[in-house]
């Protein structure tokens, strides 16, 4: 699966460092991974992200809906990455012995 792929872990991700709305989720995720993601993209995953409890709206701040991270968003992250460390390892490992 390639990070690209997985909308919600990168909304996730960005949400960690503070609530954001939507272009700013955008912006951020892209300054972070070189990745962009779609409104499409964005908004179907956040609706997904916020009907799951993992992230919640705030209040509409100049026409913008900022979200932030829920307190089970966050331990779905910690999960995510704690599988992708051990991931990593074994295939730098792997990469050393080829």
């Amino acid at each position: 699966m390639a990070l690209r792929d997985d909308a919600a872990l990168l909304i996730l991700t960005s949400l960690a460092g503070g609530p954001k709305h939507g272009y700013a989720m955008i912006e951020d995720i892209a300054s972070i991974t070189g990745i962009r993601l779609g409104p499409g993209t964005l908004y179907g995953a956040i609706g997904r992200l916020e009907a799951e409890g993992m992230i919640e709206a705030l209040e509409i701040d100049d026409r913008r809906r900022p979200y932030q991270i829920t307190a089970r968003g966050r331990r779905h992250l910690e999960s995510e990455i704690g599988g992708m460390k051990e991931f990593v390892a074994v295939g730098l490992r792997r990469l050393k012995r080829a």
